[in-house]
C-alpha cells in the first residue's frame, strides 16, 4: 500500500470493515460495540494500520534512562525494521537504521550483539564498514577498508536516521518526517501526571514477550480497561485494586486516564500516586494514563509499569514492559527483595493477560460472528479507540 492510497481504492472487504469502523465510532458510548472480527483478522487492515497509524504516529520505544551515557545504545526493531537508539556525546539521542550501506548486513545482530550496551561507533561486523555515532555526524560512514580502488560518495554514506524525542522520561520515535511534535498532541495529559515526577524515576526492571499471537489492538485493549479484574486477575489484581471501582475519566484524542483506589490504602506504600478525595486529601491507588495507538502506563504509589505493544504482523505482536521506582528507592535497604516480588507479580499478571488475548484471538476466527459486545461503561477507553482509530484511518 502507499500513503496516497484511498479508502474508496481499498479491497471490499477493507472497504466494509472500514465502513463499519467508521459507524461504531460515531456511537455514543452507551450504545458502542466491538469492532468486526475482520478489524482484527484482515492483512489488508494491518497494513492499512501501518501505513496510516504506526509510519506516522509517536510510538513510545524505551525509557531515557535505558540508554544513560554518552556511548549507549538500544537495540529494537519497529515494523521489521531494525534500529539502535544511541547517545552521543551531547547528550543527545539518535534513532539510526541498523543496516549497512554496503551489504544489507544488521549491524548489531542479535546472535552476536548484546540488546543494550555501550560502542563508540558502529562497526558492521561482516566486513567491517565503520559509522560515526556524534551529534550532526551520527550515523556518517567513518571507515571503509580497502575501498580505495573504486568510487563512491563516502561523504554523502550515512544510515537513515529517524526523529526521536524524549517526554516524561519516555523515548518516542516517529518514522514521519513531517510530524508535529511528539508533546503536541499531549499536552493535555501532562497535567495528570505532573505531581508524578514521572520522568525522573529509575528504570529497574525490563521484559519483552515476543511472537504473542493475538492481534495488536486486541493486547492495547485488553491494558485499557480494569473491566477483566474481577475476571482475569480475579486472584492477584483485583482483591487490591477492584476494577469495579474504576473512575475513568472523559477524555477524548489520543491519550485517556482512569484511576482505581487501593481496596486496602495501607497496602499501597508511601508514595504520592492517587487522587483527591472529597477531602481533598490523595487517596491512594493506581493511575493509568493511555496513549494511542500502543503504550499504557501504570502509576502506583512507590512503583509505576510501563507497558508498549508493537505489532509484528496481522495476528501477532510484542510485548515489552518496563518497571520503574522514585528515584533512590533502589538505593534503600531491602530493595532487592521487593524487585524480586515485582518481577514475580509483572510476569504473573503478564501470563493472565496472555491468556486472555489469545483467547480473544481464538475467538475472532470463529463462525457465526458474535454481533452484540456492548461496551461497559469501564470500557470508555476501547469506545474512545475506535474513534482514534478511525480519525487516522479513514
Amino acid at each position: 500500500m502507499t500513503r496516497h492510497r484511498t479508502a474508496s481504492r481499498a479491497p471490499e472487504a477493507l472497504r466494509e470493515t472500514l465502513a463499519e469502523l467508521r459507524r461504531l465510532a460515531a456511537l455514543p458510548l452507551e450504545h458502542g460495540r466491538t469492532l468486526p472480527s475482520g478489524a482484527y483478522t484482515s492483512p489488508e487492515m494491518y497494513g492499512w494500520e501501518v501505513e496510516r497509524i504506526f509510519r506516522r504516529e509517536w510510538l513510545c520505544v524505551a525509557r531515557a534512562d535505558e540508554i544513560p551515557r554518552p556511548g549507549s545504545y538500544l537495540r529494537l526493531d519497529v515494523l521489521g525494521a531494525p534500529l539502535v537508539i544511541t547517545r552521543d556525546e551531547e547528550g543527545e539521542l539518535h534513532a539510526l537504521s541498523r543496516v549497512c550501506r554496503h551489504r544489507f548486513m544488521d549491524l548489531l545482530p542479535p546472535e552476536t550483539a548484546p540488546e543494550q550496551g555501550s560502542l563508540k561507533r558502529l562497526t558492521c561486523p561482516y566486513h567491517t564498514w565503520t559509522y560515526r555515532l556524534n551529534g550532526r555526524y551520527a550515523g556518517q560512514l567513518a571507515g571503509a577498508p580497502l575501498m580505495q580502488r573504486v568510487e563512491f560518495d563516502r561523504a554523502g554514506c550515512r544510515l537513515p536516521a529517524y526523529r526521536v524525542e524524549v517526554w516524561n522520561g519516555f523515548v518516542m520515535l516517529n518514522l514521519d518526517p513531517g510530524a508535529a511534535p511528539a508533546a503536541a498532541g499531549l499536552r493535555g495529559l501532562e497535567p495528570r501526571l505532573s505531581g508524578h515526577g514521572i520522568a525522573d524515576w529509575v528504570t529497574v526492571h525490563t521484559q519483552t514477550w515476543e511472537g504473542v499471537p493475538a492481534n495488536w489492538k486486541v493486547a492495547v485493549e485488553n491494558g485499557s480497561e480494569n473491566y477483566h479484574h474481577m475476571g482475569t486477575h480475579a486472584a492477584t489484581l483485583d482483591p487490591v485494586l477492584p476494577g469495579r471501582d474504576t473512575e475513568v475519566d472523559n477524555c477524548d484524542g489520543r491519550w485517556f486516564t482512569m484511576f482505581t483506589p487501593l481496596s486496602d490504602p495501607g497496602r499501597g506504600g508511601a508514595g504520592t500516586a492517587g487522587r483527591e478525595g472529597s477531602g481533598r486529601e490523595p487517596r491512594p491507588g493506581m493511575l493509568i494514563a493511555g496513549i494511542f495507538p500502543q503504550f499504557v502506563l501504570a502509576v502506583l504509589p512507590d512503583s509505576a509499569v510501563g507497558i508498549r505493544w508493537l505489532p509484528t504482523g496481522p495476528s501477532t505482536h510484542d510485548t515489552r514492559i518496563t518497571a520503574m521506582v522514585p528515584p533512590g528507592v533502589p538505593d534503600a535497604p531491602g530493595f532487592a527483595e521487593q524487585l524480586a516480588g515485582m518481577r514475580d507479580q509483572i510476569a504473573r499478571i503478564q501470563e493472565e493477560d496472555l491468556v486472555a488475548v489469545r483467547g480473544v484471538q481464538r475467538g475472532l476466527t470463529s463462525r457465526p460472528e458474535p454481533s452484540d459486545g456492548r461496551f461497559s461503561h469501564l470500557e470508555r477507553p476501547l469506545w474512545q479507540f475506535q474513534r482514534y482509530l478511525a480519525e487516522r484511518l479513514l
